[in-house]
């Protein structure tokens, strides 16, 4: 943790061009390391670190920093509203992709690669993501269901047993609506996957698998919601692809049959 805090103090420039990966590297530590040295410093992750080093950075350079390493503003151009979104989600990407799991990854794909049945759990910003999952699963011949509803999340994970597969979608990891029926599926033999910002949380202690996205840095104009959304619908991705690619010789069939049954919806 030393060597992280001396390292980004010398450099901050070059320390902000770099992801926790780079970082971690190029101060002979591990991502966990860096993370811990962030927080350490007062920041809730190291994308927070991240841009406060290109702040300082900048401050050197030219005495003030840029629009990018700022909140947005009320009174903000449009041109720096995108830049500051386009910045934040590149953070947000790039801390998913290093701190993911790739061990609990391929175990959650390994499971819904040959799962009976997928129920997937998420209300709010969350639920569109679970929503976002199951039509991707249907469009490779996968039964698969996104439940938004917590009464009709917890009748279907009774219905659940060892073979079927539940994911459960919550950003904070403590939402109860999300945590119930995956407690459910857990009790019944289902092998629950759990897609959170916070690996601790609640939602943990039911789930056989713990998919960790990224934690969102939360403005007045920028809600967690946002930056959590783009954090899950990239594992939701990375699942969906491995997933993929397992069942290839089933998968790539029912993918050309739902193109070729949409097609016509799509010519003039």
């Amino acid at each position: 943790m030393h060597r992280v805090a001396e390292t980004v103090a010398n450099d901050p420039a070059g320390c902000a061009a770099l992801t926790v990966t780079g970082l971690a590297e190029r101060t002979g530590t591990s991502e966990a390391t860096v993370v811990r040295t962030a927080r350490l410093l007062g920041y809730p992750g190291y994308r927070d670190l991240r841009l406060a080093l290109a702040g300082l950075a900048a401050q050197q350079q030219s005495g003030r920093a840029p629009a990018i390493t700022t909140d947005i503003a009320v009174d903000d151009p449009i041109a720096d509203v995108v830049a500051k979104l386009a910045y934040d989600e590149q953070q947000t990407l790039a801390d998913t992709a290093a701190g993911l799991d790739t061990a609990q990854l391929g175990a959650a794909v390994a499971a819904t690669a040959s799962a009976r049945r997928i129920d997937v759990y998420g209300v709010g910003a969350s639920g569109l993501v679970a929503q976002d999952l199951t039509q991707k699963l249907l469009r490779i011949g996968l039964i698969a269901q996104a439940h938004s509803d917590p009464h009709l999340a917890v009748t279907n994970a009774v219905q659940l047993r060892s073979g079927d597969v539940a994911i459960a979608i919550t950003h904070s990891g403590a939402t109860g609506d999300v945590i119930e029926p995956l407690r459910v599926a857990f009790e019944h033999g289902a092998t629950t996957v759990a897609i959170t910002g916070r690996p601790n949380g609640a939602v943990a202690q039911y789930a056989d698998h713990v998919l960790t996205t990224s934690t969102a840095r939360e403005s007045e104009l920028r809600p967690a919601a946002m930056s959590s959304r783009t954090s899950q619908l990239l594992v939701v991705d990375c699942l969906f692809v491995g997933v993929a690619q397992r069942t290839y010789e089933t998968a790539a069939p029912a993918l050309a049959a739902s193109y070729e049954a949409l097609a016509h919806r799509h010519r003039r």
